[in-house]
């Protein structure tokens, strides 16, 4: 507080200081008869002249002016010389009355040219920074990608013929899509020989397949193959917030191709703006949205090729079912290549592609690894080969053995092993209920063999029973499914028989049996508690915007009651 006083008072101090400290004002008087009368009368101490302009002092303060209420008194005032006055009678009265006289040149005014700048300057300057800005947001919609101009223009990822690296050599375990599409290579290279014949390639080429299986691999080395630039886009970089984007873009995709042509265009994920439009196309304010514009735009890309020109677009999707119909019919993508899962053989051919980098120990055999892997694609495989050499780095080893890849495997399909201390009930339980999956898993016919029996905690199990076929299976018979019932029941009922009491550790066994068996009813028609004729059908799955497919009944409604109770009776036969 103090210090806040004091800060105060030397402020007043300073400026009380200030306003004393402060000259007179200078006052502006006539020439005559006041300045002259002032000369004459020897009031006039000095004056300082520059050209017709006079500041001076007096020797007394002057009242000015006289007899009025704004009059100020002050000794410093200033005049000007009339053009009419010469100069050398001024300067007898002032030598006369002993005055100083400092004269000084006029002041250089400003040139034309200062005087010019002066003028327009601001307007000059706002003009230049308006250009700036204009040719920056001009430069970043032409090239930038966030550029206002931009959005109309493809994003499209462009990939020269000669810079296209990935060829059919790199791709394994697909052949019969490899065999599908080497007409299409054949067709880039050799155009004449199919035009001669009056043949037409296929425009489109649907691809389509579950993730991982190499739909995008495979586009990628067919352009590698015929040497041809390749235009890559995801469909949902088609659709932009603003209405029209989408099919602009389209429209330079196609035109961009069609000035590099023969060339080829993979637009991956092709369901996120081609999904089918049948019942549910526009919207709830009923126009029609920005995706639906894209799609009527592609297929009229599509409409418009000319067969000579060589382009020839590929497609990719997980879920061809809920595709367009007006995509799939013939001149368009008329064509479809299924890219399913690979065998054993294909898995074995896939791991030497993914480990042709990696040094491998000389034992290892990876043939017996590929027939360990059913069900595995090729993404699938090449994070295990990935994981392996991570695990045989941290392992500081010189080469992949097969202690790695087993670890690997287990770590992808079991989860990573976790660090929890259980106690020794928890232990207890855990090894009888595991030991009750591996058990029922030997004795009962149709089952899996049982690989691996752990009770180490993995991902979010206590323990783990691993169990695979011997070979890849494409149809499941009834026993099967039942002998899976049996062994996911084994570990409850081990549970019962030794310790009297259950615990919630069956959660993911009671789900993945109540899954089975209601397929077994509802979807497959193997209980006779059900007609076959009376089973459901898995119905389309609509679009995020389409109301138009029915709502499935649910499980629980009267009219399931029938397909519910068969499959808890299948259930408990297993139980039995």
């Amino acid at each position: 507080m103090l210090l806040l006083l004091a800060v105060g008072l030397l402020a007043l101090n300073l400026w009380f200081s200030s306003q004393a400290l402060q000259p007179s004002p200078r006052v502006e008087i006539p020439y005559a008869p006041t300045f002259v009368n002032e000369v004459n009368g020897g009031n006039v101490s000095s004056i300082s002249s520059t050209g017709s302009s006079i500041e001076g002092t007096f020797k007394k303060a002057v009242t000015y002016p006289p007899n009025a209420k704004n009059a100020q008194r002050t000794a410093l005032f200033s005049t000007q010389i009339p053009s009419f006055v010469p100069g050398s009678a001024l300067f007898t009265m002032l030598e006369k009355e002993h005055v100083t006289i400092n004269a000084h040149p006029p002041a250089a005014g400003p040139s034309f040219f200062a005087e010019l700048l002066l003028g327009f300057g601001p307007t000059l300057l706002l003009i230049l920074l308006f250009v700036f800005i204009m040719r920056r947001a001009a430069a970043a919609a032409g090239g930038g990608p966030g550029g206002l101009m931009s959005f109309g223009r493809s994003r499209a990822r462009r990939v020269e013929g000669g810079q296209q690296q990935v060829t059919f050599a790199d791709v394994a375990g697909i052949d019969e899509a490899k065999e599908e599409l080497t007409e299409i290579v054949d067709f880039l290279r050799n155009p004449d020989k199919y035009l001669r014949l009056g043949g037409k390639i296929p425009r489109g080429v649907l691809l389509s397949g579950a993730p991982g299986t190499g739909k995008t691999l495979l586009a990628r080395a067919v352009a590698g193959e015929a040497g041809v630039p390749f235009f890559q886009m995801s469909a949902s970089e088609f659709v932009e917030m603003i209405v029209g984007v989408g099919a602009s873009r389209v429209r330079d995709l196609f035109q961009q191709a069609k000035a590099a042509a023969p060339a080829i265009i993979f637009i991956d994920e092709l369901d996120a703006i081609g999904r089918s439009r049948a019942g549910g196309g526009a919207n709830i304010t009923g126009g029609h949205d920005e995706r639906e514009q894209t799609l009527n735009q592609i297929l009229t890309e599509m409409d418009g090729f000319d067969p000579r020109t060589g382009v020839i677009v590929l497609g990719a999707t997980n879920r061809p079912e809920i595709l367009d119909p007006a995509l799939l019919r013939p001149g368009r993508f008329d064509r479809r290549v299924a890219v399913q899962p690979p065998d054993r053989a294909g898995r074995e051919a896939i791991l030497r592609v993914h480990t042709r980098s990696v040094p491998l120990a000389p034992d290892l055999d990876l043939g017996s690894l590929a027939s360990a892997t059913p069900g595995m694609v090729g993404a699938d495989l090449a994070n295990l080969v990935n994981e392996a050499a991570l695990l045989a780095a941290r392992r500081n080893h010189t080469r992949v053995s097969r202690e790695d890849l087993t670890d690997a495997l287990e770590r992808i399909v079991l989860g990573a092993e976790r660090k929890v201390m259980l106690s020794e009930d928890d232990r207890r339980r855990t090894a009888y209920h595991e030991s009750g999956h591996a058990i029922v898993g030997m004795l009962t016919d149709g089952a899996d063999p049982v690989r691996k029996v752990s009770i180490i905690p993995r991902g979010q199990a206590l323990g783990v029973t691993f169990s695979a076929p011997d070979a890849d299976r494409f149809n499941f018979d009834e026993r099967t499914l039942l002998a899976q019932i049996k062994v996911a029941l084994g570990g409850r009922t081990a549970e019962e028989l030794v310790f009297g009491d259950i615990t919630t550790g069956a959660e993911s066994d009671i789900q993945t049996l109540t899954r089975i068996a209601r397929h077994m009813v509802g979807r497959w028609g193997m209980s006779p508690a059900t007609p076959s004729w009376a089973c459901w059908s898995r119905a389309p799955t609509p679009s995020a915007r389409s109301r138009s497919f029915p709502a499935g009944r649910p499980w629980g409604s009267p009219s399931r009651r029938p397909m519910r109770t068969a499959s808890t009776s299948t259930s408990a036969r297993c139980w039995r």
